[in-house]
């Protein structure tokens, strides 16, 4: 994993800061694990826009992901690291024994050649998918399950990791990535390792063009605004828009959305960090 730093031969190049792509082994993907992927430009079905600052990017193909990890106790060989514009991690190609592939979230220090397996009685190896029940307590896991057989549902970006804490009858305590620590049953799958790709957050863009590469509009800042538009909207020359909340009015730093009636709270242990 490494980043470069261009030579600034343009002005978009003075501040970008690129992959170095060290773990990419190819870049060719697989064609029968390729799927259209439609943009909708924020528009709705009657072609109103309904989500502001999006559209334009460049064409994609989605890459069909296991999450689910379900071809259990089969090995497979990782054929290639590829690069996925869908996502922040990198993917590796599984080639299983019984001649079936499929893409998975590549772990950090995942070769090519390496096999990898699923189920439960795996080994605590990286790339390894097996229940929370069979993992050693303090191992850091990945692309883990919320409900059994759902498939992977938290810790999938770049670099992101959570740690397993205990193990208390059916249910599992986890450090999430946010800094959360919740409960979790342990019939659910998770993946021994780090996210690949974790050199992701030092990425610099450079130059505004790239967003719109990513399908990102312009965005306008709320005190630009007038005050039919926005709640931060109005006043006379560059005065202040007041306390910076939502379009709603909903207030945007340190105030708590989530329902004190839901039914998952009980399984939060701390909440995250503020």
């Amino acid at each position: 994993m490494s980043v470069r730093k261009l030579k600034p031969v343009t002005p978009g190049q003075r501040f970008r800061v690129v992959n170095g792509f060290d773990a990419i082994t190819t870049d060719k993907p697989e064609k029968s694990l390729l799927a259209p992927k439609k943009r909708s430009g924020g528009r709705n079905s009657q072609g109103r826009m309904t989500m502001r600052y999006k559209g334009g990017g460049h064409k994609k193909r989605y890459r069909i992901i296991d999450f689910k990890r379900t071809k259990v106790g089969v090995p497979a060989e990782v054929d290639s690291i590829q690069y996925d514009p869908n996502r922040t991690a990198f993917i590796a190609l599984l080639n299983y024994q019984d001649g079936e592939k499929t893409y998975i979230i590549a772990q950090n220090g995942l070769q090519v050649g390496q096999t990898v397996v699923s189920g439960e009685n795996v080994a605590p190896e990286i790339g390894n998918a097996t229940p929370l029940s069979n993992i050693p307590l303090g191992t850091i896991i990945s692309c883990i399950e919320l409900r059994p057989g759902q498939g992977a549902v938290m810790a999938r970006s770049a670099g992101a990791f959570a740690q397993l804490m205990a193990r208390d009858g059916r249910f599992a305590t986890v450090k999430l990535p946010s800094g959360e620590t919740r409960l979790i049953l342990v019939t659910c799958m998770a993946t021994i390792g780090v996210v690949s790709n974790s050199d992701h957050q030092l990425l610099v863009s450079g130059k505004a063009g790239r967003s719109r590469w990513l399908g990102r509009r312009p965005r306008t800042r709320p005190v630009v605004m007038n005050p039919v538009d926005h709640p931060m909207g109005g006043g006379e020359g560059k005065s202040s828009g007041g306390h910076p909340r939502s379009r709603n009015g909903i207030p945007a730093k340190g105030f708590r959305t989530r329902s004190k009636t839901k039914a998952s709270n009980k399984y939060i242990v701390e909440r995250r960090k503020k």
